[in-house]
């Protein structure tokens, strides 16, 4: 969520005007339909506050290609599924991936049967679906996670300090909170340039950040703590 507002604002930043923000499904694979939901209404809120006259965004959505089946009937399934969850965030762009890739590269007959497919969940939503992002679990884990990006944020301005002008657009600033690990992930380990320690797990539905020795969830505000003390105790 903070990585999404952070490319939306340099892009902002750099004068782009109408802006196309992809929202990726079924990523991580395990991640609920719930929890997928919530994920991307809390991204919608933090960049879609970046709006004005001059910058507009405009929602693509997609399905994780590593969530698909290698059982084409299963896949399909699975696409139908993900462009129906997807259509509760009322997009301007669906970008449809074909339901063999999760064994082979779509061919042109397959793009057609998928696009086909969409088409078919497009149509059955637009005559109207139940609003289900008023949802009480989604809007209080909505909530919850605009604040953990928010905490995150406001982290990384706090590693650029006060000559910094502008901490979002600023390489530097960027750059180090990759390498202390503010912004990290598990498949960064062993990058030169990023930490890589980031473990995490799905529970109840949520891709969460866990404690490496006692494997329960990391709650964000300690897992910046922690790296901000660690930061400032180098300097």
């Amino acid at each position: 969520m903070a990585t999404a507002f952070l490319a939306s604002y340099v892009a902002r930043k750099a004068g782009v005007r109408r802006y196309v923000m992809q929202y990726m499904l079924n990523t991580p694979a395990e991640i609920s339909p719930q929890m997928d939901l919530v994920k991307m209404l809390a991204k919608i809120e933090l960049i879609e506050k970046l709006q004005d006259k001059n910058f507009t965004c405009y929602r693509m959505v997609r399905t994780g290609l590593t969530s698909l089946s290698a059982n084409p009937n299963i896949a399909k399934g699975q696409l139908a599924s993900s462009v129906t969850i997807s259509m509760s965030l009322k997009p301007h762009i669906v970008h449809v991936v074909g339901y063999s890739e999760g064994e082979h590269a779509a061919t042109a007959p397959v793009i057609i049967e998928s696009c086909e497919i969409a088409r078919g969940v497009i149509d059955r939503c637009l005559k109207g679906l139940p609003d289900i992002n008023a949802d009480r679990v989604i809007q209080n884990r909505k909530k919850e996670l605009v604040e953990q990006a928010t905490m995150l944020l406001e982290a990384i301005k706090e590693l650029a300090g006060d000559k910094v002008d502008d901490p979002f657009a600023d390489p530097a600033t960027l750059a180090a909170a990759i390498r202390t690990g503010l912004l990290d992930a598990p498949h960064l380990k062993g990058n030169a340039f990023a930490r890589g320690r980031l473990e995490t797990a799905i529970i109840d539905g949520a891709c969460q950040a866990i404690d490496s020795e006692t494997r329960s969830v990391l709650p964000e505000k300690d897992r910046i703590a922690g790296i901000l003390s660690e930061y400032h105790g180098r300097k």
